[in-house]
């Protein structure tokens, strides 16, 4: 999908298609630090809802 919309935009303005493919791997970059914070925050909000939940699951166990 993504290789689609660049052709039409290579089609329609070739220069912003090119301004587009040079920024993307710096935006990636750019981004990057969020997204692995991210991962760092639902990996602890996971780690807090299984502790809230235990003691319901080992009452269901029994």
């Amino acid at each position: 999908m993504k290789v689609l919309l660049f052709v039409i935009l290579l089609v329609i303005c070739w220069p912003l298609a090119l301004l587009a493919l040079v920024l993307y791997p710096i935006v990636w970059l750019f981004l990057l630090p969020f997204r692995i914070v991210g991962i760092a925050v639902d990996g602890v909000l996971e780690l807090v809802r299984a502790i809230f939940t235990l003691p319901v699951r080992l009452l269901r166990a029994i």
